[in-house]
């Protein structure tokens, strides 16, 4: 489980010994690079913790601190140094892809806040109910029965028309029910960044079960997906 870490606790540079912020990728006082800091990805670009985002200035410091980081650089540097700047270019790319993803900044800044999310977490108490939408669990059935149709048609050379059309029009209302989780996740964002204590508590519930329901649902757009072969 992902932990929040505190990015404030000052360390000392090894280059000019001034103490600094630990999530700094770079000296504030002698530009120095610094080795891979121990905060979250927010930390990484100076951002307060939060869903909504401002994407245009993510990107921007993303790149501002791509071309910072590029090995030509370092090509004089110590051995040190040369490592320092794989690494936090690593750690600057993975902390990059996850916060411009909605539903992954959602699901990591969840998961900071201790939130159990993903299929490793849904089902492993037997006597919890099931993660699976209620309301969805008769559709999904009756479109499993009909994938599996469509799978023994495909095998013995035999095409079915209408079984293809009703395939595509459960893609297209499944792909709208994402499009409705989406909105209800945006929604639920503004409660998180301006709430308190409580209100979160409140909102993390509300996202995990969006989060939970967006997965099933994507899960059952990639099979009809991959019946189709289109």
């Amino acid at each position: 489980m992902l932990k929040v870490i505190d990015s404030a606790v000052p360390v000392a540079c090894w280059s000019c010994a001034v103490a600094h912020n630990e999530s700094t990728l770079f000296c504030p006082h002698c530009s120095k690079i610094q080795p891979p800091p121990g905060g979250d990805y927010f930390s990484v670009f100076s951002l307060v913790p939060a869903l909504d985002l401002d994407l245009g200035m993510l990107e921007h410091q993303f790149h501002k601190l791509s071309r910072k980081l590029h090995p030509d650089r370092f090509a004089r540097a110590s051995s040190n140094e040369k490592e320092w700047s794989l690494a936090d270019t690593a750690l600057l790319n993975d902390a990059y892809r996850t916060l411009k993803d909605p539903i992954r900044r959602t699901e990591y800044l969840l998961k900071l806040h201790g939130a159990e999310i993903g299929e490793e977490h849904a089902g492993k108490d037997r006597r919890a109910p099931s993660r699976v939408p209620a309301d969805l669990l008769e559709e999904a059935f009756d479109l499993n029965m009909q994938l599996e149709e469509m799978r023994m048609a495909k095998k013995t050379g035999e095409s079915d028309p209408d079984l293809q059309s009703s395939l595509e029009q459960a893609r297209e209302k499944f792909n709208d029910m994402l499009d409705n989780v989406d909105r209800d996740l945006r929604a639920q964002w503004a409660v998180w960044d301006a709430g308190d204590e409580t209100a979160r508590k409140e909102s993390e519930k509300k996202m995990v079960s969006l989060l939970d329901r967006r997965r099933y649902i994507n899960n059952l757009v990639r099979d009809v997906t991959e019946t189709l072969g289109a």
